[in-house]
C-alpha cells in the first residue's frame, strides 16, 4: 500500500504503534445506540475459530468487533498497532520485536500478554490446523517471550511485510490455556462482548466497558449482525428499516436504492477481484495449453459491463490490483480471442473440450450470470462449458477447493507478498488452483526478503506476468465495493477499502448520526 515504504516500515514501528493507540482523526462521533447490519457470507458451520474465517460475516464479527489482532490496517491504508503497541526489526528484517499493549484484558477478565501471542500464533501451525494463515506463521522459525509484554519473532528469511501480515483477519489473539473456551464462547479483547451467537443466523454483542481503545473507537452500545445471504432479502431489509446497513448490493437494484432519500450508497475501489480458479493438479487443467485456451476464451470487458455494470475494471489474471504498490498497470492485457483459444486447444491435442463450471451467488453477486457469459464467449473457440448452479449454503465447504473449476472471489491484500503467500504459494491451504510453478515460487521467496524497492518491483512485475501466462486462475475483473446504509448511521470521512464494510470494522469506526 502507499504511505509507508518497506524501508520506512522498519524504522517507524514506534510511530505506527503510537498512531494505533490514539486512533486516526475522525469527525466527532456520537456514543450510544445500536447498529444492525444485514450481511452476506454467513454459514451454519461458522465459529469463533479465526483460522476458518473466509467471508464477511465472520470477519466483521470477529476481527471487526469481538477479537483483536497485533496490528491493523487503517481506513487510509496505513499500518497501525492494535495489541502490539510498537515494533522494530533487525536490519535484514529477519528478527522482529513487538512491544505489547499493557492493561488489556480478555472479556473473561484474563490479562493479555506475551503468552497469549505465542499460543495464538502456534494455533496456525498445529498439526491438522488447516489454517489459511499457515503460510504466514510457518515462516516464523522461533517465538520468544522476552517479558510479559514483549515477544520476539525470528523468521526463516527476512520479510519487511511481517507487521502487515500479522493484521490478517485469521490471526486473532486468544487467551493462552483457554483457547477452546474462547472459541466456544467468543472470548476476545475486542470492543464488543458476545451476548448471543447463532451460526449462520445472527450475532449480538455489546460494548465492552473500559476498553483500552477508550473513546476513540466502538461508538455503539450494541451491534447485531443478521445473516442475509440472499441479495433481494438483504435489499428489502434495508429498505424496510429492518437493518441499518448491507454489504454487496445487487447492481441491478442500485437505482432503486439511490432513489430512496433515506439510503446512501458507498462505492470504494480496492483490490477485490472475481475469479474462476482451476485445480491444476486435476486433468485437463494440469495442461498449461488448456489453461491458456480458457484465458483467451473469456470476454472480460463484457463481464465488467454486464455483471458489474461498470463498477470495476478488467482483470489480467493477476491478483495484484490498483491499490497495490507494485501493480503492473502496463502489462499487456489479455484480450478475448477465440482463434487463440482454438490454437491452444490444438496444442493440447484437442479440437474441442467439455468442462463443468460451478457457480453460485455465494461466490459473488452475478457469478452465475458471469459463468453463463463465459459459456457463450468460450464456445466460439471450441470450449463447451456446462454451468453448474450450486446452492449458496455450504458453497465454501462443498465446492470451493473441491470442485475442479468454480467461481470465487478475493478481497485482495494490502501487500503483494500477503496476497501471493495466502493464495499462490505452493502448498498454501487457500491456494485455490493448487498451482506450483518453479520460477514463481523462487521469486516469491526472493521478493519477500528484498528491501530494495526497485528490485522488488522488478520481481513482482515478473510474477504478475507469470500468473497471466501460466497461472491456474482466470481473473476477469476487479470489482468495486458497493454497500448501502441508512442515514441514521454516520461514517468517518475515510472508509477502508481493504475489505467490505470499512475493512469489516464498521462496529469500531461507525456511529449513530
Amino acid at each position: 500500500m502507499n504511505g509507508i515504504s518497506r524501508r520506512g516500515l522498519l524504522k517507524t514501528g514506534v510511530a505506527a504503534g503510537v498512531l494505533g493507540l490514539t486512533g486516526m482523526p475522525l469527525r466527532a462521533q456520537t456514543r450510544g445506540g445500536k447498529l444492525t447490519a444485514g450481511l452476506s457470507g454467513a454459514n451454519t458451520s461458522d465459529s469463533w475459530d479465526g483460522r476458518t474465517h473466509s467471508d464477511l460475516f465472520m470477519i466483521a464479527s470477529a476481527q471487526g468487533a469481538v477479537f483483536d489482532s497485533l496490528t491493523e490496517v487503517g481506513a487510509d491504508g496505513s499500518l497501525k498497532g492494535e495489541l502490539a503497541e510498537s515494533w522494530e526489526a533487525s536490519a535484514d528484517a529477519k528478527v522482529w520485536t513487538f512491544n505489547l499493549r499493557q492493561g488489556v484484558t480478555f472479556h473473561n477478565g484474563k490479562a493479555f500478554g506475551a503468552d497469549d501471542v505465542i499460543a495464538s500464533l502456534q494455533m496456525h501451525v498445529a498439526e491438522g490446523a488447516k489454517s489459511a494463515a499457515e503460510p504466514i506463521v510457518s515462516a516464523i522459525s522461533e517465538m520468544t517471550k522476552i517479558t510479559d509484554h514483549q515477544v520476539q519473532l525470528t523468521l526463516e528469511s527476512g520479510n519487511a511485510d511481517l507487521p502487515y501480515l500479522l493484521s490478517d483477519y485469521h490471526i486473532l489473539m486468544y487467551p493462552a490455556g483457554q483457547i477452546e473456551e474462547a472459541i466456544a464462547n467468543g472470548i476476545g479483547t475486542g470492543l464488543y462482548q458476545v451476548q448471543s451467537f447463532d451460526p449462520g443466523v445472527r450475532m449480538v454483542a455489546t460494548r465492552y466497558p473500559d476498553h483500552y481503545k477508550g473513546d476513540s473507537a466502538g461508538f455503539f452500545d450494541e451491534i447485531e449482525y443478521i445473516a442475509i445471504n440472499d441479495n433481494t432479502a438483504r435489499t428489502n431489509a434495508l429498505l424496510t428499516g429492518q437493518v441499518d446497513a448491507i454489504n454487496r448490493i445487487d447492481f441491478k437494484t442500485e437505482a432503486l436504492l439511490r432513489a430512496n432519500p433515506a439510503v446512501r450508497i458507498q462505492e470504494l475501489t480496492g483490490n477485490q477481484h472475481y475469479i474462476f480458479p482451476m485445480l491444476t493438479k486435476v486433468a485437463p487443467f494440469d495442461d498449461v495449453n488448456v489453461r491458456r485456451a480458457l484465458k483467451y476464451g473469456i470476454n472480460r470487458q463484457e463481464m465488467v459491463d454486464k455483471v458489474l455494470l461498470g463498477h470495476g475494471q478488467v482483470g489480467n489474471d493477476s491478483p495484484i490490483g490498483p491499490a497495490n504498490q507494485y501493480y503492473n498497470a502496463d502489462m499487456e492485457q489479455l484480450a478475448y480471442d477465440p482463434d487463440k483459444s482454438s490454437y491452444y486447444l490444438k496444442q493440447a491435442g484437442l479440437d474441442s473440450i467439455d468442462l463443468d463450471l460451478s457457480a453460485s451467488s455465494a461466490a459473488f453477486e452475478g457469478a452465475v450470470d458471469a459463468a453463463l457469459l463465459y459459456k457463450n464467449s468460450a464456445a466460439a473457440g471450441g470450449i463447451n462449458i456446462n454451468v453448474v448452479q450450486e446452492p449458496a449454503d455450504g458453497y465454501w465447504s462443498n465446492v470451493w477447493l473441491k470442485k475442479p473449476w468454480c467461481a470465487s472471489y478475493w478481497s485482495g491484500r494490502a501487500t503483494e507478498d500477503w496476497m501471493f503467500s495466502t493464495a499462490y504459494e505452493a502448498g498454501a491451504p487457500w491456494n485455490d488452483s493448487q498451482w506450483d510453478q518453479a520460477r514463481f515460487q523462487e521469486l516469491l521467496l526472493s521478493a519477500r526478503a528484498e528491501l530494495d524497492s526497485n528490485k522488488r518491483r522488478e520481481q513482482y512485475y515478473e510474477m504478475q506476468q507469470i500468473l497471466r501466462d501460466d497461472g491456474g486462475v482466470i481473473l476477469p475483473m476487479f470489482a468495486n465495493y458497493v454497500q448501502a446504509l441508512n442515514n441514521r448511521i454516520a461514517t468517518p470521512d475515510t472508509v477502508g477499502n481493504l475489505w467490505q464494510m470499512d475493512n469489516g470494522r464498521m462496529a469500531e469506526r461507525w456511529s449513530v448520526a
